[in-house]
């Protein structure tokens, strides 16, 4: 027996009903679209109100006004940014699976996402030589690591992002030798930024994996730094016999603090981008058969490292949160707010 319903196939969607050659629609329940639109606005909002806590925050409190937090500074504009002109435009492409803004601004959002997005990991590079000075070399940090050299730092930050992103992207140097492919799937409403075997690599390897690694063996280093440290204040206070073990337990907790730390700054930082460029990679090498909300996934993955910066590099610091608590409260609408104490007074 032959049931109608057999067929009856659903209808195809068009992201451009009228329009020739438009690319399907995906069509999703009405309950998946409302969990992703909460899930990626709540996202792009969290990292919005992350960064520009930061922002304000280092801005106008002048006891925050040093070389290392004006490269954090720098970082929490990047990703604000990302959060501003990127992230919202993203999200309506990922759940809708149509691009309704243009070839033009295609091209201009994919510059933007990775110029921001690699802005964002360089920044995180160098952060981590500032923490290496800080920790390893600590009687000669204010001599290394000053205004003139942190200029220096956001200057490589921002520059080569910006030529490598807007380089890559207009000289469609990534599609040399997937045109066929690119033709298969080119249809009106699609934006996707497709890699090439040999730029699916340097790319990942640019943007992702030579920062870091960069960053991943400096913060073992001063990881291993900060052990011996602890154990030779140990040693130390055993010898003294005097308040030992005070000094013991602080050492303890000082090295317990340093880890618990650490290995948040890598965990996050790997966990967040590293499935994206590992796909980046593979995808050319497997015929671009990823599915798309695998790579959707992956790539909001990396958007949230930008979320988690300022939790990581401002809010885990007392003097960033009393600030916070002084800009929630209205406190800076106080005169000479700006000046005001923000470090522990010890006695």
């Amino acid at each position: 027996m032959n049931s109608p319903d057999l067929w009856n196939f659903p209808e195809v969607q068009f992201c451009f009903a009228l329009a020739n050659n438009s690319c399907p629609r995906r069509v999703r329940s009405g309950l998946s679209v409302c969990a992703m639109y909460v899930v990626m606005i709540g996202a792009i909002v969290m990292t919005m109100l992350g960064n520009l806590a930061v922002i304000l925050s280092i801005a106008y409190f002048k006891q925050l006004h040093s070389p290392t937090n004006f490269l954090i500074l720098s970082m929490a504009t990047t990703d604000f940014l990302l959060s501003c002109v990127v992230m919202p435009f993203s999200m309506i492409r990922s759940i809708e699976s149509c691009w309704y803004f243009g070839n033009l601004f295609c091209k201009v959002h994919s510059c933007c996402d990775i110029m921001l997005c690699t802005t964002s990991i360089f920044h995180l590079c160098f952060i981590s030589v500032d923490r290496y000075y800080a920790v390893c070399d600590p009687l000669r940090y204010v001599t290394k690591i000053t205004i003139p050299v942190i200029g220096v730092f956001l200057l490589i930050s921002w520059s080569i992002p910006i030529l490598f992103a807007f380089g890559l992207v207009f000289s469609e140097l990534n599609i040399i030798g997937a045109e066929d492919f690119a033709a298969a799937i080119d249809c009106t409403g699609l934006c996707v930024l497709i890699f090439n075997k040999l730029w699916g690599v340097l790319a990942s390897f640019i943007a992702f994996f030579l920062p870091g690694t960069v960053m991943v063996g400096i913060y073992i280093h001063i990881f291993t730094v900060a052990r011996k440290h602890a154990k030779q204040i140990g040693l130390g206070s055993m010898m003294k016999q005097i308040m030992s073990t005070s000094k013991m337990k602080a050492s303890a907790k000082k090295e317990s603090k340093a880890t618990k730390t650490l290995s948040v700054v890598m965990g996050v930082f790997v966990l967040c981008w590293l499935p994206f460029f590992v796909l980046t990679i593979t995808d050319p090498f497997i015929s671009f058969t990823t599915p798309e909300d695998l790579y959707n996934v992956f790539l909001w993955l990396g958007y949230f490292n930008s979320t988690f910066n300022p939790i990581i590099y401002g809010m885990f610091y007392p003097s960033f949160r009393k600030a916070l608590r002084m800009i929630v409260s209205g406190m800076i609408f106080r005169p000479d707010s700006s000046t005001l104490s923000l470090f522990p007074v010890h006695a």
